[in-house]
């Protein structure tokens, strides 16, 4: 009897056992099913938007509704950790969220972690951000290394034009992500809409959320910071104006897919602002929202409005940075009126320029994109005012062009560049004698040329 007993009791034991190892397995399964699917659930991103001393903003896109946080900590103390709010994604704002970490401290690396619906998603990439230094009445002013670029086409077929896809070497953000620069500077056509695109918000979100998932630009969004303008294709229809009917929509689009430190500071509308880094300024210009349309000569004709290029000037004129770079969509020295470059609104071009000369601003450098080729123009009217340089810098993976740019008598023929390409910017030296580097690479990383400019030769 015992000894039924024992075996009766060993075969509930086994019973029991075997029911808990089949629970124990599905909760296991569960938890893994549920991690995997938060680890599908990011559409695009992460990716590091504008830094300050005490606060960056990260931003990621989900594919679904969905619960997001971040949690950082400084590399070298990875024991004390931070959390941002938490905030639910929603289709409304194409399941955008962009959040704060702000308990930073000046001058830090720190790495970061994305969580979905509490569990952490895991990137092969590394996944970092820094705060901006501290250095003012302490030091010399750090070493600063950016990237510009613009013209970005991501291929869609079903929305193509017929024949050769117009978007290629990809490859060049990996390029630009092995440089490791502080942050990235958009100069336009960040994205190209499409006929089935600028009609519609949907449009818009579909457009702006295809671009920005491409696989090759990942890495590059999650440890370098990004700062935007826009050109034509990121705000309508092709060589688009302020007359376009959904501009309001542009403006917010882009303001939920970038992620600049300020929109709109001239309270007019558009998306004008500023950030600083180090002792660099940038001004970034808008282009689109207040433009006359190109053919239209009946009324006085602006490209920026009075509005923008007053608050330039103002900004300007209060600015005490070594180079302050203008960053606008299109190019504004090139002396030939073709394409949409400045030269086509003669008379406002000449009011901004004459302003900058009548309040002697010193260090002005204009970065812009848009002509799909890359090259450097040089302005010295006198012997009385420094010479004004523009760097135009284009394109990263649209169709690029060798144009010779014989319209233009102040380009440097030397540094035109019609392949794939980007530009990096490095400041360096004492605070008395910044020296601005340029470098221009092709898609694969290599050089092409380069060319230095001291701050007291734009004096």
């Amino acid at each position: 009897s015992k000894r039924k007993d024992f075996i009766i009791l060993n075969k509930h034991e086994t019973i029991q056992y075997s029911m808990n190892k089949k629970i124990r397995l599905s909760i296991i399964f569960s938890i893994l099913f549920i991690s995997a699917h938060a680890q599908d659930l990011i559409k695009s991103g992460p990716m590091v938007g504008y830094s300050t001393m005490q606060e960056v903003l990260l931003w990621v896109q989900t594919d679904e509704k969905a619960k997001v946080h971040f949690e950082y900590y400084e590399i070298d103390n990875a024991k004390i950790r931070f959390k941002t709010e938490e905030i639910e994604t929603i289709k409304k704002n194409g399941y955008v969220a962009k959040l704060i970490a702000d308990q930073v401290a000046p001058g830090k690396k720190y790495k970061y972690e994305i969580f979905i619906n509490d569990l952490k998603v895991e990137r092969d990439y590394v996944m970092e951000f820094q705060s901006q230094k501290l250095w003012k009445w302490r030091t010399d002013p750090p070493d600063v290394s950016f990237v510009i670029g613009s013209c970005s086409y991501v291929n869609e077929p079903q929305f193509d034009r017929p024949g050769k896809p117009y978007g290629n070497n990809f490859e060049i953000f990996n390029s630009i992500h092995n440089k490791n620069p502080d942050f990235m500077l958009w100069l336009g056509d960040n994205t190209y809409l499409r006929e089935p695109d600028w009609n519609s918000r949907t449009g818009f979100i579909n457009r702006y959320s295809h671009t920005r998932a491409l696989a090759e630009l990942q890495p590059l969004l999650a440890s370098t910071h990004h700062y935007a303008t826009w050109d034509d294709h990121d705000f309508g229809p092709n060589n688009s104006d302020g007359s376009f009917w959904l501009k309001e929509t542009a403006s917010e689009i882009f303001k939920l897919f970038w992620g600049n430190p300020n929109y709109d500071v001239t309270g007019k509308g558009g998306i004008t602002g500023f950030f600083q880094w180090g002792d660099l300024d940038f001004f970034l210009m808008d282009n689109r929202y207040h433009r006359t349309s190109n053919n239209n000569f009946t009324e006085d004709r602006q490209l920026l409005g009075k509005d923008q290029i007053d608050w330039l000037i103002n900004a300007l004129t209060f600015s005490q940075a070594p180079f302050k770079f203008i960053a606008i969509g299109g190019q504004v020295l090139s002396s030939g009126a073709v394409y949409e470059n400045y030269a086509t609104y003669p008379e406002e071009r000449k009011y901004l320029l004459d302003k900058i000369r009548e309040a002697k601003i010193e260090g002005v450098v204009f970065l812009d994109g848009d002509r799909h080729h890359t090259v450097l123009s040089k302005m010295q009217e006198s012997e009385d005012f420094y010479p004004l340089y523009d760097l135009t810098c284009s394109s990263l993976t649209a169709g690029a062009n060798k144009d010779d740019e014989s319209y233009n008598k102040y380009s440097l023929k030397e540094t035109l560049v019609g392949v794939n390409n980007f530009g990096m910017l490095n400041v360096t030296g004492p605070e008395k004698d910044r020296k601005l580097t340029i470098k221009i690479f092709d898609k694969d990383g290599q050089e092409l040329w380069r060319k230095s400019i001291k701050a007291n030769e734009l004096k």
